[in-house]
């Protein structure tokens, strides 16, 4: 007799379905259990409203975690960079399992990269975080340009260079890369230039806390390098007090002396949206053994930031 399928709930888009399709191969594998995908609408998926406008964080994770809490599904596969940074109580992080690139990318008309692009150029992304970025970018190189703000799909978006409507757009390059189309990529952006969103890159696996037999086979996923940074940039974030839609880049890489690895660095921005007031700092230490060594690595570099005035350059505070 085969086990009963377990259902993984999963947004509608090509991306959610691509992730969560790649996450099911893998759970089916550490738990011998065929997985079925249970497609679910968030309130990001159908509002048209710009996200910094319906409040960014959670938007399209609600109705994943309420199907969770109403047993309609056994587990969900997030976008790491899309989960509010408080964990409700009944539910954990099972796996992050190994982040994919973190960078953010262009797509841009006849091929161009980002330092070649002409004078006026307009770059769509709906991030305030690219936006602050690449406009202080801009300022810093001379370079003129003007970002537009945009939502929708992988599809809509590339759309609005393909039609001429826009030079360039801002996407991650994770999200390319698992759905079969980083060859469009025309630039890839270094974290030197624009810092990823806290998470950008990693999946989450969440199930119900209770379900102690699923919580162990999930976690076989783990990949505790990419744990640990998430948790930092992350903690990061929850220090700024910032949601999601908040102009805040964080990116906690490890360094090695070829041999090992010996240190974990985090780096973290805020900034203006309009490039013209950034506060980008970095921290380095130990590789975190712990949630709470992880945790502390971003509340520092988050004190040191509100110090040098990040506080006032966040906006509006995302609810």
């Amino acid at each position: 007799m085969t086990e009963k399928a377990l259902r993984l709930g999963t947004r509608r888009s090509t991306l959610a379905m691509a992730q969560s399709g790649q996450v099911a191969d893998a759970v089916s594998q550490v738990t011998g259990r065929p997985v079925e995908l249970v497609e679910i609408t968030t309130y990001g998926d159908v509002s048209r409203e710009h996200l910094a406008q319906i409040g960014g964080t959670g938007v399209f994770v609600a109705a994943l975690r309420e199907a969770l809490a109403r047993g309609e599904v056994d587990f969900a596969v997030h976008s790491l960079k899309d989960l509010p940074t408080a964990q409700p109580d009944e539910l954990v992080l099972a796996a992050i399992p190994e982040r994919e690139d973190p960078r953010d990318v262009i797509i841009a008309r006849d091929a161009l990269k980002l330092t070649d692009l002409p004078r006026g150029a307009r770059i769509g992304t709906g991030s305030p975080r690219r936006m602050a970025q690449l406009n202080a970018y801009a300022r810093a190189h001379g370079m003129d340009i003007e970002t537009v703000p945009i939502r929708g799909n992988v599809d809509t978006r590339i759309g609005y260079v393909t039609k001429g409507d826009l030079d360039a757009v801002v996407l991650a390059a994770a999200g390319l890369n698992r759905i079969g189309r980083s060859d469009e990529v025309t630039d890839f952006l270094s974290v030197d230039t624009v810092l990823p969103a806290p998470g950008q890159g990693a999946l989450a696996i969440e199930c119900a806390a209770d379900d102690a037999d699923l919580v162990a086979a999930l976690a076989e996923l783990d990949d505790p390098f990419t744990r640990a940074a998430v948790t930092a940039e992350r903690s990061l974030l929850a220090a700024l007090e910032a949601g999601c839609s908040a102009p805040v880049g964080a990116l906690a890489d490890l360094l090695d002396d070829g041999q090992s690895v010996k240190e974990m660095r985090l780096r973290g921005v805020v900034g203006t949206t309009d490039g013209s007031t950034l506060v980008q700092l970095s921290t380095t230490g130990p590789v975190p053994e712990t949630h709470e060594a992880a945790t502390a690595l971003g509340r520092e570099l988050a004190t040191e930031m509100l110090a040098q005035g990040a506080a006032g350059l966040m906006g509006e505070r995302a609810l």
